[in-house]
């Protein structure tokens, strides 16, 4: 939304994780409050009409009509954490949520470029929006310390890893596929 910019460009107004987006990774959007004029957000115009809110959380109306089905399905990012991850920002507040987030991308980006055997990509941005970081990072650690890890192919390690983060996923009861808009 044109003129509307935010310091923190991890975190949503909405409470998206847009540090963890891969439209915003692949360097295609500028994320929430970019101030670049190309995301026409309709929570970011009520934000700038209503004080320039930090999150819409601080707002007397939230959870607004704006709200209204929209976890129900996904598109370039996971919104099914989305309320969840509203939660999560009040309970460790902004800055301690935005260095776990980092790190989170950190972790994504070790897994894109090591495990990725060329069809998984969709697959770890749902696995480390919708998993704990420490669930990730475990995986990720233990899998590093492989005898023979470091000769694997991307391929290998996707093959270890992938199984991994389903089981935890289904022990987290999370469902690691896109919801598709019906």
């Amino acid at each position: 939304m044109k003129g509307f910019v935010r310091a923190n460009q991890n975190v949503g107004l909405c409470g998206l994780s847009c540090g963890l987006c891969s439209m915003k990774m692949g360097g295609y959007c500028p994320g929430c409050g970019g101030g670049e004029g190309n995301q026409s957000c309709a929570m970011a115009k009520c934000s700038m009409e209503r004080g320039n809110f930090a999150y819409c959380m601080e707002c007397s109306d939230y959870p607004c009509e704006k709200y209204k089905d929209f976890d129900q399905w996904d598109s370039f990012i996971t919104h099914q954490n989305r309320e969840k991850d509203m939660c999560r920002l009040l309970e460790l507040e902004e800055e301690a949520y935005t260095t776990e987030i980092i790190e989170k991308r950190k972790l994504l980006e070790t897994l894109l470029a090591e495990c990725n055997g060329g069809r998984k990509k969709t697959f770890y941005f749902l696995a480390v929006n919708l998993l704990p970081v420490s669930v990730i990072r475990e995986i990720l650690e233990q899998e590093q310390t492989y005898e023979g890890w470091a000769e694997m192919s991307p391929k290998m390690r996707e093959n270890l890893i992938v199984p991994l983060l389903q089981k935890e996923a289904k022990t987290c009861g999370v469902e690691l596929k896109l919801r598709k808009k019906v």
